[in-house]
């Protein structure tokens, strides 16, 4: 009898089981759910074999598995399923050893000879995940929590949603290519059963894409109920406790004589909107920081016109942005882009954008950090000085100051970032298209396009600010800038001590 599956509430997914056979191998037992894209079904065997989709052949009953549809191919319980194909490195290698250069490798051999991560397969218009999942796993505290996440502790579809992706990080920090497409299966499934509205299906049958910022919500808001706050803090959720901030909001009536009226609010992301005068990130942050809206007004008894002044007090060690591309058009009935260019810069300050409690409190780190450019700058004309002669290096170590308030660990102590993770979107409307996560490592970048991962220049992920049908950023990530001392080994005391109560030094890009 056909098992079945409850995922979510009124939602029922229908699983065969079948016997894999792959030459001499035989996998029993093996789980196939026929409502999705036979690409996940491919996926598995992927993940069984290590034979590349697009190298099997899937046959049963006589009848071969095409990629876009089930066909006449049907399944039944302990129904033997034969896969015909060999992996890449059963492939005969070439008699004589020839020298390959960077410029001629493909993509698979670039990633190997350059040690790049693993990417995430395309399970069929799931671009939008596999992007969100790239840029959350630049956030290290994030990624540590989830590695260290227990699948046992239930938590409903928060909780699976959770567990999958923790699944997904593991697999990505070196669990292989087979291991990554069954963790990407697991975790669409965790994500449909956490959100029903992205399993949707174009008129074909098949997958249809979906907004990643949508996605990108949906999982921070499992994150947040199901990953704990760190074990020195106990006062927040880590979600809340890295990503959170909060505004210190003023209302005051454009139309009568009322006292302002404020308010404490709180955010996981900003917004930047997008107008005919808004060229730069930081000019559409500041525009909607003070914004006039309706509301009822008990003096005049009736809407009036209010001005709502935003300011923020309390800055999150990574801050999310999100510029608004999409809005609705009716005639249509799609989420029309906003192509239009917005710069956006590699270092973002948002103190102007802070409260004036807050201003005086990134104060003195940010003094710190003038001090240390004005240093550097003197360092580097006194190295200019020297004489070339004297090979004598001084031995230097490293000290970091940490980037969170000492009350307050998750928080930013200066207003200073530095983009670590861009998701951009390339296409017309938010359910078309393809999505491309551009990660910050080390010194350099990577394009995380699907299971395709390559380096990339700074100068290229500048190039993603919009006009044109390119990849336009979407989501923005940025990191705590990170304050980097030199000290003298020799030196018999510590230039920087940390009396900041927290966790160890920060993880985080370091300047």
């Amino acid at each position: 009898m056909t098992l079945i599956k409850l995922v979510a509430t009124n939602l029922f997914v229908f699983f065969v089981t079948v016997k894999v056979k792959w030459g001499k191998e035989m996998y029993p037992g093996v789980e196939v759910n026929t409502d999705d894209d036979p690409v996940l079904f491919k996926a598995q065997i992927f993940a069984l074999t290590g034979v590349q989709p697009e190298r099997q052949k899937v046959v049963c009953k006589g009848v071969t598995l095409r990629d876009d549809a089930w066909g006449n191919f049907k399944l039944t319980n302990n129904a033997l399923v034969l896969v015909m194909g060999s992996k890449e490195e059963d492939v005969p290698a070439a008699p004589v050893e020839q020298t390959r250069f960077v410029e001629d490798m493909n993509e698979s051999e670039l990633a190997t000879a350059l040690d790049l991560p693993e990417g995430l397969i395309n399970l069929g218009n799931t671009c939008y995940m596999n992007a969100t999942v790239q840029c959350l796993k630049t956030v290290p505290e994030l990624k540590n929590a989830l590695l260290n996440y227990d699948p046992t502790s239930g938590g409903g579809t928060a909780g699976g949603l959770t567990s999958a992706l923790s699944e997904t990080m593991r697999s990505l920090e070196g669990g292989g290519a087979g291991a990554c497409a069954a963790a990407a299966a697991r975790l669409l499934h965790a994500l449909h059963a956490a959100a029903p509205r992205l399993a949707e299906r174009g008129a074909g049958g098949q997958l249809a894409q979906q907004d990643a910022s949508e996605c990108w919500t949906e999982i921070i808001r499992a994150l947040s109920m199901r990953l704990q706050s760190t074990p020195e803090t106990h006062s927040k959720p880590l979600i809340e406790q890295y990503f959170g901030g909060t505004l210190d909001v003023e209302l005051v009536c454009s139309e009568a004589d009322e006292p302002p009226t404020r308010s404490t609010e709180t955010f996981l992301q900003l917004s930047c909107f997008i107008s005919q005068d808004v060229k730069y990130l930081q000019s559409g942050l500041r525009s909607k920081m003070s914004e006039q809206i309706t509301k009822m007004s008990e003096t005049l008894g009736r809407d009036a016109v209010y001005t709502k002044t935003s300011k923020i007090s309390r800055l999150p060690a990574y801050l999310t942005v999100q510029f608004v591309r999409f809005y609705y058009k009716e005639k249509e009935s799609i989420n029309a882009k906003i192509l239009k260019d917005v710069k956006f810069p590699l270092e973002l300050d948002v103190y102007e954008l802070c409260s004036t409690e807050l201003q005086e409190r990134l104060t003195p780190m940010r003094t710190k950090f003038k001090e240390l450019e004005e240093a550097s700058v003197e360092a580097a004309l006194s190295s200019k000085n020297k004489n070339h002669g004297d090979s004598k290096k001084e031995i230097k170590r490293k000290a970091t100051l940490p980037y969170w308030f000492e009350n307050d660990v998750g928080s930013n102590n200066s207003g200073y970032y530095r983009l670590q993770a861009v998701l951009t979107h390339r296409g017309r409307s938010s359910s078309s298209g393809h999505y491309v996560a551009w990660v910050a490592r080390g010194d350099g970048w990577l394009r995380c396009d699907d299971d395709a991962v390559t380096p990339v220049t700074e100068e290229e992920v500048l190039k993603l600010s919009g006009g044109g049908d390119w990849h336009c950023a979407y989501l923005l990530l940025y990191g705590p800038k990170i304050l980097e001392l030199s000290q003298e080994e020799e030196s018999p005391e510590p230039m920087i001590t940390d009396d900041a109560s927290g966790p160890d030094p920060p993880t985080a890009l370091a300047v």
